[in-house]
């Protein structure tokens, strides 16, 4: 693989960790800032929101500049943003902070798998895009588990001082190694962008895609309160349990972009029907330690490995203009993140932690359904085109 996309890995790493590691500081922070446990909650939903506001406006803004430009400038507003987290002396102010760091992540991604998709040859994108976000999944292997370790032993402050620094690191790595050959603009335009987002097929691949991954953050976010007072780990085991979720983001990662690249709709079926079914051992076998660990990564296996072909399924439908809708995806997940996390809260303020996982699943039903019932249609789609085609219509 290029070069340019380790570039973009590095990058994708310090996104993956300033939005994950908040998930094993949830109870600490909401303690130090004086807040309940749903609303630190919000954190998490606030940083998706903005993503799923920032993608769409920024993707439109920068999509007249040159790829590399639009990348180190994304970066260098990540590392603002957490910056600002790291100084922020009150709820409210790390709230705005997090929304600022969110606004450089839909259009990163966004950008990057399409920059990553046209260094390589058609029968590898997937595996393309699956590395660049090898990025994501080693900062919960890696940078999710060090951070977290970090805050409960120094104060979350101290977490989002190392997150800044991945900042320099990712735009100097961007500098040196996206080739200069590479730095056109999208020649699309604006309207042509925004056709092309209005298709119904892009528009099914994006609601695909918040309720594909709603389903596992409604969990994941307070995964740190179920593994202590539901499964009966202590607090210092939270850090090397998520090792487990990272490791299997890593592994789940890397299989659904090549089997993406074989079998696009079957492999996203077939990944959202085993998230369901991980969702639903989480109901029932959560209070046993052994299988916690076991649901733990496989949480982080299902989860990622529907995320290649959730963004290829994106991008197929939208050849001829793709950066605005490759955003939207991101952001797309992000919305899925703000809309799991509210979900979950609101399941543990009328039940208790485990009917997050209730919540979790009936949310993954659904994205399968809908999953199973698009693929049959756009199946049905080209094989109407292909007869026409041979008849001369």
């Amino acid at each position: 693989m290029p070069l340019a996309i380790y570039a973009l890995m590095i990058g994708a790493f310090g996104i993956g960790t300033t939005e994950f590691v908040i998930m094993g500081l949830l109870p600490q922070m909401a303690k130090d800032l004086g807040v309940s446990l749903s609303s630190a909650g919000l954190l998490v939903s606030g940083y998706a929101l903005g993503v799923a506001i920032g993608a769409p406006v920024l993707s439109l803004l920068s999509a007249k500049w040159p790829k590399k430009r639009a990348l180190v400038i994304l970066m260098a507003i990540f590392t603002l943003g957490n910056l600002i987290c790291a100084l922020a002396p009150s709820y409210s102010i790390l709230m705005i902070a997090r929304v600022l760091t969110s606004f450089a992540h839909g259009t990163f991604f966004g950008i990057g798998s399409v920059l990553a998709t046209s260094l390589v040859k058609p029968n590898q994108r997937a595996t393309a895009i699956a590395l660049m976000f090898t990025g994501l999944t080693l900062a919960n292997v890696l940078g999710v588990p060090f951070g977290t370790w970090l805050g409960q032993n120094y104060g979350w402050h101290a977490t989002f001082w190392a997150v800044t620094a991945v900042g320099p690191l990712a735009m100097a790595a961007l500098i040196f190694f996206v080739p200069a050959q590479k730095e056109t603009g999208d020649a699309a335009g604006m309207g042509k962008e925004i056709s092309v987002v209005m298709k119904p097929q892009v528009l099914l691949s994006l609601l695909l895609t918040v309720f594909g991954f709603a389903g596992v953050f409604a969990v994941f976010t307070y995964i740190a309160p179920i593994l202590t007072d539901v499964s009966g780990f202590a607090v210092a085991s939270v850090s090397p349990i998520l090792l487990l979720f990272g490791a299997g983001l890593v592994v789940g990662n890397i299989v659904g972009g090549k089997w993406a690249d074989k079998h696009l709709n079957r492999t996203l079926v077939g990944t959202l029907l085993l998230l369901s079914l991980v969702l639903f051992g989480f109901t029932f076998l959560m209070g046993y330690k052994l299988a916690a660990l076991a649901l733990v990564a496989l949480l982080g296996f299902a989860g990622f490995a529907t995320v290649p072909p959730l963004q290829m399924r994106a991008l197929e439908h939208a050849a001829e203009a793709p950066t605005l809708v490759s955003a939207l995806n991101i952001a797309a997940f992000n919305l899925g993140n703000a809309l799991g996390a509210w979900a979950g809260g609101v399941s543990i303020d009328n039940g208790n932690l485990i009917t997050t996982a209730w919540t979790a699943l009936g949310i993954s039903l659904l994205a399968t359904l809908v999953a199973y019932i698009s693929g049959k249609a756009n199946a049905g789609s080209v094989v109407v085109k292909a007869d026409r085609s041979l008849l001369g219509h």
